[in-house]
């Protein structure tokens, strides 16, 4: 393509799926013009029937097109508002020989392709780019000499400063007489070992061999004593499980993210401290995403809607059949988590049935968070009500949407926004604790 000039706004041609990833899209281009092809809203026609987060913001993105709508919307552009560029919708536009000769597919993202390519040759003095989430799709417009990027407005541009890879921040102390004068206390002036923590940041404090684990609290200035907790026969086996079991005990803490591979204990350790903590709370919810092999709908499965959701929440049983497991039999913890499923004061669906529900006085498990939007995590935590407690855990190398990763899925996205605030806490646990075969297969397969 010809070279473009920098002072001219750019050109953005939006795919479907950033679209139906954030409804609000249009206006995060700044001052740059934006060309929505005509086969976008075609395909917004197939998914704006349905309850997921997907159908609401196809829905939505259709509401605002149409309060826009005008001839001008058509031809020149209309206006998105002050200090933001103009939006158009592109007629479809014939095959060029570039395309024709190398796909033979008439498909939408081709027709979307072909938009990009004839904005690109109709304006050779301008930046134009084809924005989409689809990796191939970015990789065929390169292909022709088209600029293509993926959507950035909600992903993470500084993956190491969330410390999502690392455990908690090691500190070596000058003597042990600081360390033996912390656990006589239980806190210590984080001045004193002058590092500048945020709220709720863990700590190991080491002096030689010997070592403390803390937490900081930002409304004393306080390095805070951790020690292990057992809830309902679980106990914390590493540092980082004994780091998520104080932030998911702590009552001034609201907010929780845990990150890490398979068996490191996330989902384990937030339904131990959920039971632990069930008389302090109304209910408590188990929720994860439903996103079946091959994007089967679980509609395809017999029976009633237990029966459906049933597969798809096993690892959520699992857990709670591990917990009845190291507990005595007929012993009061297995007694209480019976009638606490059978009177459904512990209630574990997927996460699309949670929408509408009432979430006060609730402690909100959700299992498998990498695989949300950052708009779907907003939806939840903006739910909360009066004494509700929302605990997100995922790993984020594990991601099955094929439109997120590791940058731009919830949970990095909200714990980047979060870092620092006095309601929230994250950790990463690091070890496996499931078997030893399976921390091998975590780290090397």
């Amino acid at each position: 393509m010809a070279k473009t000039s920098s002072k001219q706004p750019k050109i953005f041609v939006l795919d479907t799926n950033v679209v139906l990833h954030d409804y609000n899209c249009i206006h995060n281009f700044q001052d740059n013009d934006i060309v929505l092809p005509i086969g976008v809203l075609e395909e917004l026609d197939k998914f704006k029937k349905g309850n997921e987060q997907i159908n609401y913001n196809a829905r939505t993105f259709i509401r605002i097109i149409d309060e826009l709508s005008g001839d001008k919307l058509f031809n020149d552009g209309i206006s998105l508002g002050k200090s933001l560029g103009n939006l158009r919708v592109a007629l479809g536009q014939p095959y060029p020989d570039e395309i024709s000769k190398s796909f033979y597919d008439d498909t939408p993202d081709h027709r979307i392709l072909a938009i990009a390519y004839h904005e690109a040759k109709a304006h050779p003095d301008r930046y134009v780019a084809l924005v989409s989430k689809d990796v191939n799709l970015r990789m065929k417009a390169k292909s022709l000499g088209i600029a293509a990027e993926d959507y950035l407005n909600d992903k993470v541009q500084d993956m190491e400063s969330l410390d999502l890879k690392a455990g908690a921040v090691t500190v070596d102390v000058a003597d042990d007489s600081i360390l033996n004068q912390f656990y006589a206390d239980g806190k210590i002036l984080a001045k004193t070992l002058k590092i500048e923590p945020v709220a709720n940041q863990f700590f190991v404090l080491k002096y030689g061999n010997s070592s403390a684990l803390a937490r900081y609290e930002a409304s004393s200035g306080n390095l805070m004593r951790v020690e292990k907790q057992r809830c309902y026969g679980i106990e914390p086996r590493n540092s980082e499980q004994t780091f998520a079991m104080d932030a998911l005990l702590n009552p001034h803490v609201q907010l929780v993210s845990l990150t890490g591979m398979a068996g490191t204990g996330k989902t384990l350790l937030a339904v131990a401290a959920a039971l632990q903590q069930e008389v302090d709370f109304d209910q408590i919810l188990l929720a994860r995403p439903v996103i079946p092999l091959q994007n089967q709908e679980i509609g395809f499965l017999p029976g009633e809607i237990k029966d459906k959701i049933g597969p798809y929440m096993l690892p959520l049983f699992d857990n709670i059949a591990f917990i009845k497991s190291r507990c005595k039999p007929n012993s009061r913890e297995v007694l209480k988590i019976d009638e606490l499923l059978r009177t459904e004061k512990m209630n574990i669906s997927p996460l699309a049935y949670i929408r509408g529900r009432s979430l006060s006085n609730t402690f909100f498990i959700i299992d498998e968070a990498q695989n949300l939007t950052p708009h779907e995590i907003k939806t939840i935590i903006t739910r909360a009500g009066e004494n509700t407690k929302i605990i997100l855990t995922g790993d984020i190398f594990q991601i099955d949407s094929p439109y997120l990763d590791q940058r731009s899925n919830g949970i990095t996205y909200m714990t980047d926004k979060m870092h620092g605030q006095e309601l929230f806490a994250h950790v990463n646990l690091v070890k496996g604790e499931r078997s030893a075969l399976a921390e091998l297969a975590g780290n090397i397969l």
